[in-house]
């Protein structure tokens, strides 16, 4: 698949009238049942979701209503993923923009790869959602080849997987060095943190 296509060639997203409104993250989870048959795929984005949610709670101290625009960007980043390759992420962005979903929540999902859609993640949303899209998939991976799965997992076994090249091979190292040069944070606080809220 060639990414320089998936560029969305535009920053601006959704209508500033439309500030504040979201759909339900019940609504969320239908969309995503709807438009991602891929089991694993839906459980990804369902893992980025509680991370999401739980960073803005915990480290940015979100109120409910903040929390739902995290949770609901980390939900569906990649719900056009699966069924629309080519044209990923312009596909649910247009969705979200014909449902009248605030801005911000577009903005979000758009920049959760820079390189690849020509968005740059401006908001500690927008930069959180760039940190754990690849490493929650990597962790992940590391924990479905242990028999305890999350159970016992650390740091250090993290650490050694992400300096196997071969290991999760699909998983860009560069893109999480580059997303985690964007916030206050090291590799070893949002691996551990992953490790505490992610199973």
């Amino acid at each position: 698949m060639s990414t320089h296509n998936l560029h969305l060639s535009r920053t601006q997203f959704g209508d500033p009238a439309n500030a504040g409104r979201l759909m339900s993250i019940e609504e969320g989870h239908q969309l995503l049942e709807e438009w991602v048959p891929n089991e694993r795929l839906r459980l990804h984005m369902k893992q980025v979701a509680a991370l999401m949610k739980a960073w803005s709670l915990e480290k940015e101290g979100a109120d409910p209503k903040t929390a739902q625009f995290w949770e609901l960007a980390g939900l569906l980043h990649d719900a056009d993923w699966e069924k629309h390759p080519e044209s990923h992420c312009k596909k649910i962005i247009e969705e979200l923009e014909r449902r009248n979903i605030d801005p911000a929540v577009i903005h979000c999902i758009a920049s959760h790869g820079p390189k690849y859609f020509g968005v740059e993640p401006e908001s500690a949303m927008d930069k959180m959602i760039y940190v754990f899209d690849e490493l929650s998939g990597f962790i992940h991976a590391a924990a479905l080849i242990r028999p305890a799965r999350y159970e016992g997992m650390d740091i250090k076994s993290v650490l050694k997987k992400l300096k196997t090249p071969s290991f999760a091979a699909q998983v860009n190292r560069e893109d999480i060095s580059d997303a985690l040069s964007r916030i206050d944070q090291g590799l070893e606080e949002i691996i551990l943190f992953i490790l505490n809220h992610q199973h």
